[in-house]
């Protein structure tokens, strides 16, 4: 909101407002969180509407975690794994969580 013109102290009202709101349907009322939504319909982030999925998509948030997860199992799980190759087979399985 900042790049596209608002001040960051009115955005933060605007946030706290709504994200309040939104906490109130889940504490009081046992709904889901809407805050999304009310972010989505409020006109005071008209600016952005088009930006939020792109903004608010999980990958932009984990930073190096694929490619630390991918070096720690290859180097480290690999190492500890080593004495126990023989016992380790190929075999593909499902896991459901």
């Amino acid at each position: 909101m900042v790049e596209a013109g608002g001040s960051r102290q009115d955005c933060h009202e605007e946030i706290r407002v709504l994200s309040h709101q939104a906490a109130a349907v889940v504490k009081e009322q046992g709904g889901d969180n809407d805050l999304i939504e009310r972010v989505k319909n409020t006109e005071y982030f008209k600016p952005i509407w088009n930006k939020l999925d792109d903004l608010l998509n999980p990958s932009t948030f984990i930073g190096r975690a694929p490619q630390q997860t991918e070096k720690f199992v290859n180097k480290t799980v690999a190492e500890a794994l080593a004495p126990y190759k023989e016992y380790i087979t190929e075999e593909e399985f499902k896991l459901s969580v």
